[in-house]
């Protein structure tokens, strides 16, 4: 007898090619998870900040419980692949992230993401030592849950304020090193830093779009060598957005042309149907 998520596993290990890069984009929502599924996508992501937002709250702010409830939720709304944002694992200690990465992996995970980000804005990056450890410890029961069940490890110093390239370089080779399957450094800002990056490690690079001053095409960033590109919070802000514009206007000029930009129902409950 097959096993649904075994198979999910193994499609989404086989989607990580260099050079044809998987577009993953990342629900925030039962819904939303649907809709990108109807457009033809191959897998998804979860996004700790829009899965934050979704609960009114700041991204940080939400359990492992709770977490691992919203990625329940996104895993159960399509039979896509499903990859979690984990932030640092919900822990500071290798074990303890070892213990959040073994119960993603129970409630059919295809992989999850593990981050050097401490969220002390005071001190935001674990030291390298620890930052490997965790990592390491993360792999080891990734692979215990399934040997297709992928650990990606990411290098958040650019969004805190570092600038040394080669200090991330070195950092992402050392998670490379520990047995990560994928690596990622969201904030890299130029293609040449995107491609210097991809030719430093020999695992799969993830890149995020939909940053500020970072716009590139799928074909600039498949010859830099990308394996796989995700957007991060960038839809669920943009919709959240379109809601702040839409309610801005009728609250403070009395207008009602945003629904001119809303989907029909029929076009919206086509995604929905079974």
């Amino acid at each position: 007898m097959s096993d649904p998520v075994a198979e999910k596993r193994a499609r989404f290990r086989a989607l990580h090619r260099r050079g044809i890069p998987l577009l993953i984009p990342n629900p925030w929502d039962v819904g939303s998870s649907r809709i990108l599924q109807g457009l033809g996508f191959e897998a998804l992501a979860s996004t700790s900040a829009g899965m934050a937002f979704t609960m009114g709250e700041c991204e940080g702010a939400i359990s492992r419980d709770a977490a691992l409830d919203h990625c329940r939720m996104l895993v159960g709304a399509t039979p896509l692949p499903v990859s979690a944002d984990l932030e640092k694992g919900f822990a500071d200690t290798p074990d303890g992230v070892a213990e959040t990465v073994r119960l993603a992996g129970g409630i059919g995970l295809a992989g999850c993401s593990i981050e050097d980000h401490t969220g002390d804005p005071d001190d935001p990056i674990f030291d390298e030592g620890l930052a490997v450890e965790r990592i390491a410890a993360a792999v080891e029961a990734a692979h215990a849950v399934s040997p297709d069940f992928i650990l990606t490890a990411r290098c958040e110093s650019l969004l805190w304020g570092g600038r040394d390239l080669d200090k991330v370089i070195r950092r992402l080779q050392a998670f490379e090193a520990a047995g990560a399957d994928v690596v990622y450094a969201p904030g890299l800002r130029d293609l040449a830093s995107i491609h210097l990056v991809c030719r430093s490690v020999s695992v799969p690079v993830n890149v995020v779009m939909g940053m500020p001053g970072a716009v590139f095409t799928l074909a600039q960033l498949a010859e830099a060598g990308v394996a796989r590109i995700s957007v991060g919070s960038a839809f669920a802000r943009l919709v959240y957005g379109g809601l702040v514009r839409a309610a801005r206007e009728v609250r403070e000029q009395g207008l009602f042309t945003f629904a001119a930009d809303a989907m029909d129902f029929a076009s919206l409950e086509r995604f929905f149907r079974r």
